[in-house]
């Protein structure tokens, strides 16, 4: 049985030294958070107020709660659990210290009746200490934390303040238990070559005496085994689990019953997916390189699944909040069902940020949406210290024997971007050579890559148009990789979202001052440009007259740009077998960023676009362009994309082109049956512009703001149009009279 306390929170300058106040706390969650809310601080996404909370980096924070009076019945015993606290930490109980801890993913249980005096005045304390910096950094950036596993991200990035949360963040409770109760239960299996039968072992330690019966139960809940702690038997014909897009992920769900002399006295459950998971060679990498001097090899990364290819379309998953113990079910679930919406099948959980809380894989699961988990690793040299690597084992531990189980989780991954002259890590790094053998003595059957990218997959750009001129159009096609595994195109963010910054008088027209700069619409990254890119938006479009209708123009590029780089990638296969945008959302409102969701969980209009791009079969264009003249010869080539694990029946797809009122007919492509898992080079289709239109219509009309005028001349909406049924696409161009 669980018991949950009542806990307040203070802060302070030393261990042991009383908070001159407390208040009360919400655990789950954040000790920043609680004391903002109780001395009503002003609230942290809007303005600048976030800086206003930065001296809590440097503050002992410290827990309390009164321990109920709890009857313990004969041979009960009770123990404090916490499944994370963030991220330094002592725990007392009554003044003595029963645990010290650093790491805010490994869990800790703690028996306490035995120093308990269950006269109902039991004080439980933790204390956190204020978060790691590492004295070799450079001050108040992301090196501060790398000589720990605290994410890196709360130290400030180009999409998340400097803004570092503490607390107890993950579940945290007392339980009663019975003097036999289960330690642990698991179900292992090994999957048949051909998958025609699955041989399941059903392993269980106990605390005390007493036998474990587990129960196995069918997608469809019928019971299909039954089974002692200790057995192995075999299960024909089982029903596999599949990512998102190539089947259904059918999970079968197990429960533990530990019983005495016929007596439940414990029990645990959870569920399991049959499958197979590689990550095999590339087509076509094995000749690389392709002459003499040569080198390795592009690293294998097209995953195959029950023997099938996938190509893995999807996003890379930050915090959805900064303060990480505020994060619910409700808001993991929220986010990966537009995943799904998206026609997403794998989320990156990039290393800068936390390891999710165990609802987030729980729904991923259920949901087919494949998970690439890095370690806490990120843009940083970790050094591979004594006291680093004691506390990078303990945590990588905990996080592999919790996640391992969930046939979600697709590939580990030692951290983010470490291979660089930034990071200037090696696979010879003290760090990166523990994770890789913990992951093969803890889940041997699972991938481990050393970092993203390796050798043949890319990182980046993060922009519609490159410095040179060059748009994603032009540099896509030539690109040669077997993944992207980030590549961004940003955009301003929703006008709800901006609003919950300053008010549209403060925000418009978006210049550089000190509230845009904060909120990433301006040197975020590379320059001045990021993320607004206001100056190449004007360049397209001319000067906004609204915030709105900066908006619009801002997530029109971004839905292209997008669109572009997700279908190109998938012309690109089999060489290329990835594309992971960066990234899907973000932890707080930003003005502009590269993420199709804003904060809290609302899509952008690209949002769509994306989803358009990502399904599993569709008649695509490859574009040379994005804006086009008055005498131009328009061009596009046409392909069928089919990732799925179906053919596709013949059939036949019109190409339109509509400017200004008019439709142009360019082409009825007739195409054959195509099979599975195969894509289809179409017809090449031309079309003569007009060198005038005397009527425009309006396209960026849309927006009511008129029509827009520019020196080149009068600016208007082209859209190609292809009408295939379900395979249908339309791509939004722009056209100069």
């Amino acid at each position: 049985m669980r018991h949950l306390l009542d806990w307040t929170v203070g802060h302070t300058n030393t261990l042991g030294e009383k908070p001159a106040k407390m208040v009360k706390a919400t655990v789950p969650g954040n000790a920043n958070l609680d004391w903002a809310v109780a001395e009503n601080m002003p609230e942290w996404k809007y303005g600048v107020n976030f800086k206003q909370y930065k001296w809590m980096e440097d503050c002992w924070w410290l827990y309390e709660a009164a321990l109920p009076q709890i009857n313990l019945q004969a041979g009960e015993k009770l123990f404090f659990v916490t499944e994370g606290i963030d991220y330094q930490y002592h725990i007392m109980l009554n003044g003595k210290t029963l645990c010290e801890h650093e790491g805010m993913f490994s869990s800790v249980e703690l028996p306490l009746d035995s120093h308990c005096d269950n006269g109902g005045n039991d004080l439980l304390q933790i204390w956190i200490a204020p978060p790691p910096k590492d004295p070799l950094g450079y001050k108040d950036t992301r090196d501060e934390a790398s000589q720990s596993c605290k994410p890196a991200v709360s130290y400030g990035w180009d999409f998340h303040p400097r803004l570092i949360p503490v607390g107890i963040w993950d579940e945290t409770y007392l339980e009663v238990r019975s003097a036999a109760y289960i330690i642990e239960a698991d179900v292992e299996y090994t999957l048949a070559a051909d998958f025609s039968e699955v041989s399941i072992s059903f392993k269980s330690k106990i605390e005390g005496s007493g036998e474990v019966a587990f129960t196995l139960y069918n997608p469809d809940g019928t019971v299909v085994m039954r089974a002692l702690g200790g057995d192995t038997s075999t299960l024909t014909a089982p029903k596999l689990w599949w990512c998102n897009g190539y089947g259904a992920p059918n999970l079968y769900r197990w429960e533990a019953v530990l019983s005495v002399d016929g007596h439940a006295t414990d029990k645990q459950s959870g569920h399991i997916g049959f499958r197979i998971l590689e990550l095999e060679m590339n087509e076509g990498t094995w000749s690389e390189p392709r002459e003499f001097p040569m080198g390795r090899s592009p690293a294998p990364i097209t995953i195959t699944l029950n023997g099938v290819p996938v190509f893995a379309k999807g996003s890379n998953w930050v915090n959805p909040d900064v303060f990480t113990g505020t994060l619910t079910r409700e808001i993991y679930h929220q986010q990966i069902e537009m995943a799904k919406a998206a026609n997403f099948n794998i989320l990156r959980c990039w290393g800068g940020a936390i390891v999710n809380k165990q609802a987030f894989f729980d729904i991923c699961d259920e949901y087919g949406i494949l998970v690439w988990q890095e370690f806490p690793l990120a843009c940083n040299n970790y050094r591979g210290t004594p006291h680093y690597l004691k506390v990078l084992e303990q945590e990588a531990s905990a996080i592999i024997k919790k996640l391992k189980h969930h046939p979600c989780l697709a590939i580990w991954c030692g951290g983010n971007e470490l291979f660089n002259n930034w990071s200037k890590m090696t696979d010879q790094s003290a760090a990166l050579r523990l994770l890789n053998k913990l992951c093969y003595e803890l889940d041997p059957p699972r991938p481990f890559l050393a970092t993203s990218p390796l050798f043949g997959m890319a990182h980046g750009c993060y922009t519609f148009r490159y410095p040179d001129g060059r748009e994603v159009f032009q540099v896509m096609p030539a690109a040669h990789n077997t993944a992207y595994t980030e590549f961004g195109v940003p955009s301003i963010s929703n006008l709800e979202c901006c609003l919950r910054i300053a008010d549209e008088k403060a925000l418009f027209p978006l210049e550089e001052k000190e509230v845009t700069v904060e909120h990433h619409a301006f040197y975020a990254w590379v320059g001045k440009g990021p993320w607004a890119y206001t100056d190449i938006i004007e360049d397209y479009f001319g000067k906004a007259q609204s915030l709105p209708q900066l908006i619009e123009w801002s997530q029109w590029m971004q839905g292209e740009g997008y669109k572009c780089i997700f279908e190109e990638a998938r012309r690109q296969k089999p060489y290329c077998s990835m594309a992971i945008n960066w990234c899907y959302n973000e932890p707080w409102p930003t003005l502009a960023n590269n993420s199709i969701i804003n904060y809290p969980s609302q899509p952008k209009s690209s949002f769509v676009e994306v989803a358009a791009a990502c399904r599993g079969a569709l008649i695509s264009a490859r574009l040379p362009k994005f804006s086009w003249r008055s005498g131009e010869t328009f061009s596009a080539d046409i392909w069928l994309l089919n990732d799925g694990v179906n053919p596709i029946e013949a059939g036949e797809a019109e190409i339109l082109l509509e400017l200004a009122g008019t439709t142009y007919r360019l082409h009825q492509w007739k195409y054959g049956e195509i099979e599975a898992n195969t894509n289809l080079e179409g017809p090449t289709v031309r079309l003569k512009l007009p060198e005038s239109i005397k009527e425009a219509n309006a396209a960026i009309a849309a927006l009511n703001q008129g029509d827009v005028q520019r020196e080149k001349g009068r600016l208007h909406e082209m859209k190609l149009i292809i009408n295939a049924g379900d395979m249908s696409s339309c791509y939004r161009l722009l056209f100069n009279e």
